[in-house]
C-alpha cells in the first residue's frame, strides 16, 4: 500500500505527462503520411495521380485553358499512391494529420491547384507544357535547344525534330 501512495504523491508533483494535443505541440513523425498537396508549378495535370488513387480522392479537370486539380480530404486514404507514382513529384503528403472537420465544410475540405495551358510559340496552340522538375527528373543536363522546346506544342515538337534530324 505504501508503493501506491508513493506513486500516487510522485505523479502529483510531476504533473501530467501526455501530450498536450490539442492545446499545444504534439510529436509528428517525419515519414508521417498526412493531407497531400499539389505544387502547381510543378503539375502537369498528366492524370497520373488521379488513375492510381484507389480511393478516388483526386479529380483533374479542364475548363478554358485551365485545369483544376482537386483533392477531397474526407475521401482520401492517405495511402500514398498519387506522391509515388507521380512523374513530376508534384503531389507530395505533408506531415499534416489535421483532418477533423465540421459537417458543413465536409464539401470543401479539399485541395485545389489550378494548372494554366501555355501558347505555343510556333502554332499559337495551348498546351500544358514540360516543368522544370519534370525535365530534371528525366534528364541529366539539359542544353538551351532542348529546354527552347518545352515552349513547342507536342505537333510542332514533332515537326522540328524532323527538321533538325532531316536537314
Amino acid at each position: 500500500m505504501s508503493s501506491f501512495i508513493k506513486i500516487t504523491v510522485r505523479n502529483f508533483l510531476k504533473g501530467p505527462t501526455t501530450d498536450p494535443y490539442p492545446f499545444g505541440e504534439t510529436f509528428v513523425p517525419d515519414d508521417l503520411r498526412g493531407k497531400p498537396i499539389v505544387n502547381e508549378d510543378a503539375c502537369t495535370a498528366c492524370g497520373t495521380c488521379e488513375n492510381v488513387c484507389p480511393s478516388n480522392a483526386i479529380s483533374i479537370k479542364k475548363d478554358g485553358d485551365t485545369y483544376t486539380h482537386t483533392i477531397w480530404y474526407n475521401t482520401c486514404c492517405y495511402c500514398g499512391n498519387c506522391e509515388f507514382f507521380c512523374p513530376t513529384g508534384a503531389i507530395f503528403l505533408t506531415n499534416d494529420f489535421h483532418t477533423a472537420n465540421v459537417e458543413e465544410e465536409k464539401y470543401g475540405f479539399t485541395h485545389i491547384a489550378k494548372i494554366q495551358e501555355v501558347e505555343c510559340t510556333m502554332c499559337k496552340a495551348k498546351f500544358v507544357s514540360a516543368t522544370k522538375e519534370l525535365l530534371d527528373r528525366a534528364y541529366k543536363n539539359i542544353d538551351e535547344k532542348a529546354a527552347k522546346l518545352t515552349n513547342l506544342c507536342p505537333s510542332c515538337r514533332k515537326k522540328s525534330a524532323f527538321e533538325r534530324v532531316y536537314r
